[in-house]
């Protein structure tokens, strides 16, 4: 399963390093470092279709589920149909 939140789209980014040396020397390349967003597997019950669904969600999804319901949240994405 790929790693990408199925409501938001959010998956990992990679950007630049950063270490309190550089403000020292001005110059140190500290590479370039993967930074993953927070997604959990979760066992979700979509209470129109009466299954429960798991499914890899960003936090961010999951208040929004939580505000807008489970089975909007899931239409909207593409989810159910």
């Amino acid at each position: 399963m790929a790693k990408v939140c199925i409501i938001t789209g959010k998956h990992s980014q990679v950007g630049g390093g950063y270490s309190n040396r550089v403000r020292a020397t001005k110059f140190n390349p500290t590479g370039n470092r993967r930074r993953w967003a927070n997604l959990q597997t979760k066992k979700i019950f979509v209470p129109e279709i009466g299954q429960s669904i798991r499914m890899t969600v960003s936090a961010r999804a999951l208040r929004t589920m939580k505000k807008n319901g489970v089975d909007a949240t899931l239409r909207k994405a593409g989810v159910l149909k």
